[in-house]
């Protein structure tokens, strides 16, 4: 059975097209460097990563991947932009990270093969650009075992996240390439939790994350009303 649908290959290639750049921190992916420590250590908090078998769902270039394998996890990371694949690979090997995979499968693919199979999953910044979001998160649900963590990142949608998100960070501020995010495509909080009830996660904290152009600040808060994560959990008895 194929799961190649449930991605966009405009978006695919987006990312591929701008691989080269992944690693460069002064590059468009400057702030995914820069939320990185913060999403790092909340998934730690809630998690404790070390010792665990991680999926990264998503992955890209590996930012996230990498620093999880740093801290003593078991990580596998999956991507469908095959450029940004090699990258996350390469510099998995020039930094001699052992305890790291990659391949470039469908996450709903993998849920068939390796049902059960990981402690921690993650989804960061993925669910805006696929066209299917909730087949996502059934998949990632699928892939946790009883009693594993699942979190998920992505981006409000609402005028203050238009205004925020894409003319602010794409056209005045310059900080993503523009035509990185579809508004259309952004999910509400509510959506997300529907997902993740109708998956059978038990729906975990909201978090918000924000920025100050001003400083070049991020942080984590309260506020969810432009970038949120969710933490979750799959029960231990269906």
């Amino acid at each position: 059975m194929t799961h190649t649908a449930n991605a966009d290959p405009q978006e695919l290639a987006k990312f591929s097209e701008l691989a080269h750049k992944w690693w460069d921190p002064d590059s468009e992916f400057r702030p995914l460097h820069q939320i990185n420590p913060l999403r790092l250590d909340w998934i730690d908090q809630l998690a404790a990563i070390k010792g665990k078998q991680v999926l990264d769902v998503g992955c890209g270039g590996g930012i996230l991947a990498e620093s999880m394998a740093r801290r003593g996890a078991q990580v596998l990371g999956i991507d469908l932009a095959d450029k940004a694949l090699k990258v996350a690979q390469l510099h998995a090997m020039e930094s001699g990270v052992a305890n790291l995979a990659y391949r470039s499968v469908a996450v709903e693919a993998l849920a068939e093969e390796q049902p059960a199979q990981y402690d921690l999953v993650t989804c960061m910044e993925m669910l805006e650009h696929v066209p299917d979001p909730s087949s996502v998160v059934r998949a990632c649900t699928a892939l946790a075992k009883p009693g594993g963590w699942v979190f998920f990142s992505t981006i409000n949608r609402n005028p203050k996240s238009f205004l925020f998100a894409i003319v602010g960070a794409e056209y005045v501020l310059k900080l993503l390439p523009k035509g990185t995010h579809e508004f259309a495509r952004f999910i509400r909080p509510a959506e997300l939790a529907r997902w993740i009830r109708e998956a059978g996660l038990d729906l975990g904290q909201f978090k918000g994350m924000e920025y100050n152009p001003l400083t070049g600040r991020y942080w984590l808060s309260g506020d969810t009303s432009v970038n949120y994560l969710v933490a979750c959990r799959k029960p231990l008895k269906p």
